[in-house]
């Protein structure tokens, strides 16, 4: 029990879970924005509104839906209507009931479990219910006939059996839920049905035999949703809502005052806790027995262990002190030992290194001797290379010399004819050398241009007026031609 006394946490628990078991039996479905409105007789809108629900009144609600197309509305039975304003479908799902009626007959045109029919939006009208099995949730807090309260807690699941009854002694009208209103009336009586059979009951029999409780709820349900067993077929009046009750269970009987729940469970803790004590008692006085036993023997077993470790203690010191004695002698031979050997390495080392500092000192010398003979080899070559190159070097002056004795010979030998012949072939060369002229002068040669001379002096002449033509176009001033 909780820290209050007043308060009863396991009827807050009961009470809890069934509020969540409740939750867990509504159908989950997600909300569907509400159908526009429309005159009677007009034509839909693309994609209008689904016909889904309880009661339809299309003629006065919704214009017809276009061929072909469908929606959702908030019901939770879906149906689908096809086709255009007068001449509709409806789709019925196999698990709903429908019963479809028409203006000017008395019974309907269709009913059943889901039978699909056509719609006239300007004179029929339709309802929908659906057709699965139903669970009630009941929570009936009653007083017994100690005046005590009590909280019973059951469920009733209920289907119905003949629609055509049904749909016109209840009430399903309601968009969201069709069968809400059915189902809070039948949770209704079936609280007073248990309130009315627990206030003939005691408390215990309330806690520990509910099948009276069951039997009379169910008889009560079954005479409203079924009828009296000796109904007359005949008699309308007699054949009940249409339902049948499938099953009626009490789930479960809390008292409501803790106290009260309380002293009820005393009785059989106390024999219990009277039992346990004794038992306990009992399983005390083995152990003290038991422990004293063993105790004993714990200490002589200690005593015993004593004077064997004592020995033992004994034995193992006597054993240390001769380790300890052996090891310090032959710690000290060998100590003594370590040290002659290390002298004697010692000596041999200063010997080696004795040895080998004599081998150094003649690889030095013999080293500086290796190294003075090769630079004098060095040197001797330098000198050689030396001479070598200065005897190329005059070898070259001479061999300069001779050829430019040997090209003036041959230029002074150069008769006249040749000179010419040399630069008339010249004369392309010079000429594609020559800047391309501004201006165009042309000149005519006269005279014997049989001499080299002659042809020098027009050449020279030549020369000298395209200097002056080309000096004339840089300054500016137009030249004619002559």
């Amino acid at each position: 029990m909780g820290s209050n006394p007043g308060k009863n946490d396991y009827l807050d628990q009961v009470v809890a879970q069934q509020a969540a078991l409740e939750g867990d039996l509504r159908t989950r479905k997600p909300a569907a924005a509400p159908a526009p409105l429309a005159a009677p007789g007009a034509p839909a809108a693309p994609g209008g509104p689904v016909r889904r629900g309880a009661m339809a009144k299309r003629a006065d609600r919704v214009g017809p839906t276009p061929q072909g197309m469908q929606g959702s509305g908030p019901g939770p039975v879906e149906v689908r209507v096809t086709g255009f304003w007068r001449w509709q479908t409806v789709l019925v799902p196999p698990n709903a009931f429908v019963v479809h009626t028409r203006r000017g007959r008395a019974e309907p045109l269709h009913i059943g479990l889901g039978v699909s029919f056509r719609f006239n939006p300007a004179t029929d009208s339709y309802l929908v219910v659906p057709g699965a099995m139903q669970t009630i949730l009941i929570n009936a807090y009653c007083i017994c006939s100690e005046l005590q309260g009590v909280l019973v807690q059951g469920y009733v699941q209920w289907i119905i059996e003949d629609f055509a009854t049904a749909y016109r002694k209840l009430d399903f009208s309601d968009d969201e839920d069709p069968m809400r209103l059915v189902n809070i009336q039948l949770r209704e009586q079936a609280e007073a049905a248990i309130k009315d059979k627990v206030s003939t009951m005691g408390v215990r029999d309330v806690l520990s035999d509910k099948q009276p409780i069951i039997e009379e709820l169910t008889a009560r349900l079954r005479a409203v949703a079924e009828g009296s067993p000796d109904r007359n077929a005949e008699a309308d009046s007699d054949r009940g809502l249409g339902l049948r009750i499938v099953t009626v269970q009490i789930k479960e009987a809390v008292v409501s005052s803790s106290t009260l729940w309380e002293n009820l469970q005393k009785p059989y803790r106390s024999a219990q806790n009277q039992i346990a004590r004794l038992a306990e008692l009992a399983a005390q006085e083995v152990l003290s027995a038991r422990e004293a036993e063993a105790n004993r023997v714990a200490e002589e077993r200690r005593i015993e262990n004593e004077r064997e470790l004592a020995e033992l203690r004994a034995r193992n010191e006597a054993a240390r002190f001769d380790r300890e004695t052996a090891e310090r002698l032959r710690r000290t031979t060998r100590e003594h030992d370590d040290e002659r050997a290390v002298a004697d390495l010692a000596q041999e080392t200063a010997l080696h290194a004795l040895r080998l500092e004599r081998e150094q000192h003649a690889e030095r010398a013999e080293n500086l001797r290796r190294t003075l003979e090769l630079r004098q080899l060095e040197l001797d070559g330098e000198i050689a290379v030396a001479a070598r190159r200065s005897r190329a070097a005059h070898d070259d002056a001479l061999l300069d010399l001779e050829r430019d004795r040997i090209r003036i010979e041959n230029t002074n030998r150069r008769s006249a004819s040749a000179t010419q012949a040399q630069l008339v072939d010249s004369l392309p060369q010079i000429v594609a050398q020559l800047p391309t002229p501004a201006e165009l002068k042309t000149y005519q040669l006269g005279g014997d241009l049989s001499g080299l001379s002659a042809l020098i002096g027009q050449l020279t002449r030549v020369l000298e007026a395209w200097s002056s033509g080309r000096a004339a176009h840089e300054s500016g001033t137009p030249q004619l031609d002559e």
